[in-house]
């Protein structure tokens, strides 16, 4: 017995060592860049989305970016409108910088782009659906994308091969391109880059067919400021042509037919409609889409020419309310089934834990707030927009976040994100601090807005401010001279220009200097007053 524990001591001592070395935790290994997925779609206002409030729809598929990651309440753009959006976000830099201030006013193609970056630095990188603006995308090994616009049914789209026109409806279809990329193009060795674009929901919102038949039966409730009479507000709110039912076109938006307002005679259009109006989009339907489109349009058409003429002004502007919302929700509703179906594929192909998924739009849309459809104002429905980012194990799940930050921001949180080197003169911050819970870090206070685009497409004027938390102040200029400052805590509509109440002046002389040294910041300063800063 004493030899036996004897001869035992080296083999004990083999079997602790040995366990000491087991629990010992492996090396760790190195982190490997994430892919990164930016969806973003067009005119996707932030009302319509129900992980900010489900009063018009529920969009269960992005809203499990936000549930599974983090919700931005103060994202905002730097100029409401879709081109001059889209450069921004692609050179980190303000719609004055990169050139294109509006959408006829070409883009500066010296400028670098991030997916520029991401290609150099040996990331993948492809672009499926609308840019808007460009034939040829920079930085991109792989493109389809729609010319202009675009068309919601048998979309034409761009390639480097040339052009090709696909059966079947828009966002299905780049979905079903950015779908087999992922499958099928992409190489698993690589990280990728890849950017979703949705043409959807934008004018004239046609939905498919459907969504059309279900969205049609449906009534959503409107807005409280929808009688808006802008009492309280400076000339630009009051000029502008963008109301439902004096601006919004009978045949190209509410989808009737030239020929029943032909019949019918004495319906006079508020506004002229475009030369095709429906038939510029359902032209394109093949004789079996015709055929789900056709009973649905002859059942809209059919109550316009019973009760149009009896109806009065209040219930016209009820009615084309209604069919605003029915058409852009439907158009909204295949958004979210198609993000859906892009998000499964990240997880089915255990891609979804190195993958960033970005959900946004070029900037905000009025859902019949102060009786508007369109976007281009500073005014919250316009200038907010939606922002949910998802990042297994580096987000909180279910975060929220009520930082004023921008889509000028993008470029440089995506760079960080990928570990790759931002140009010095990209002028957004990082959104890393944020997505990491280190909220001490983010200092920004204010952002700066600039729209340009007058004279122009619904007369909105030109127009510049500063934005914080807790006030906006806006100079109207150009063939204005008009200051608007709104108290954004006691005033969320925007109903009341409080700019002459003297209970605000110190306020005002505040942002003014504020703002100045926003415009200097990011060398705006072109058309700077000193007068302005003096009142």
């Amino acid at each position: 017995m004493k030899n036996n524990k004897i001869y035992n001591i080296p083999a004990l001592i083999f079997i602790l060592v040995l366990s000491l070395f087991s629990c010992k935790e492996e090396p760790e290994k190195k982190q490997e860049r994430p892919n990164i997925l930016f969806i973003m779609s067009d005119d996707h206002a932030y009302q319509a989305i129900s992980a900010y409030s489900n009063k018009l729809i529920e969009t269960p598929h992005i809203d499990r970016i936000a549930n599974e990651g983090m919700l931005f309440t103060n994202a905002c753009v730097t100029n409401s409108i879709c081109a001059p959006s889209r450069a921004t976000i692609l050179t980190g830099k303000h719609t004055h910088i990169n050139g294109k201030i509006d959408n006829l006013t070409p883009f500066d193609t010296t400028q670098v782009t991030f997916p520029q970056l991401f290609q150099k630095a040996g990331y993948q990188t492809a672009m499926f659906g609308k840019l808007h603006f460009g034939n040829n995308p920079k930085g991109v090994d792989d493109f389809m994308i729609l010319p202009g616009q675009g068309d919601y049914i048998n979309p034409r789209f761009i390639t480097k091969e040339g052009d090709t026109t696909i059966t079947g409806y828009v966002t299905d279809i780049i979905t079903d391109m950015s779908i087999n990329w992922l499958d099928k193009k992409r190489d698993p060795e690589k990280p990728f880059l890849m950017m979703y674009l949705h043409k959807a929901p934008h004018r004239s919102w046609w939905p498919s067919p459907e969504k059309f038949k279900e969205f049609t039966k449906k009534e959503f409730p409107e807005p409280s400021t929808l009688f808006d009479d802008y009492e309280n507000r400076g000339t630009a709110a009051k000029t502008a042509e963008m109301n439902i039912l004096t601006h919004m076109m009978y045949s190209h938006d509410s989808k009737i037919k030239p020929e029943t307002i032909a019949e019918m005679g004495n319906v006079q259009p508020e506004v002229p409609d475009l030369k095709r109006g429906l038939y510029a989009s359902y032209g394109r339907a093949n004789s079996l889409q015709r055929s789900q489109y056709g009973p649905i349009l002859d059942s809209i058409n059919h109550f316009f020419k019973e009760n149009w003429p009896t109806m009065t002004s209040k219930e016209k502007m009820k009615w084309k309310y209604q069919r605003y919302m029915q058409d852009y929700l439907a158009c909204i509703s295949s958004v979210d089934d198609n993000v859906g179906r892009v998000l499964n594929y990240l997880d089915d192909n255990k891609l979804a834990e190195n993958t960033i998924v970005i959900y946004t739009s070029d900037q905000g849309f009025y859902l019949g707030e102060h009786g508007w459809f369109d976007k281009r104002f500073i005014y919250d429905e316009s200038f907010k927009t939606p922002l949910l980012i998802r990042w297994p194990h580096k987000i909180h799940a279910g975060t929220t976040n009520d930082d004023m930050v921008q889509n000028l921001d993008f470029a440089q949180t995506f760079l960080e994100a990928a570990n790759i080197k931002a140009p010095e003169d990209m002028q957004g911050e990082s959104l890393m601090p944020l997505l990491r819970g280190i909220d001490d870090k983010w200092t920004r206070e204010s952002v700066y807005y600039h729209y340009y685009e007058y004279p122009g497409e619904h007369a909105v004027k030109r127009h510049y401010g500063i934005v914080t938390k807790a006030y906006k102040l806006v100079h109207f200029y150009h063939d204005v001279d008009e200051w608007e400052l709104y108290d954004r805590k006691k005033d969320s509509q925007e109903m009341k220009n409080v700019y002459e109440d003297p209970a605000y002046a110190d306020i005002v002389k505040t942002l003014k200097i504020k703002l100045t040294e926003l415009r200097i910041k990011y060398k705006d300063s072109k058309a700077l007053d000193q007068k302005y800063i003096e009142q």
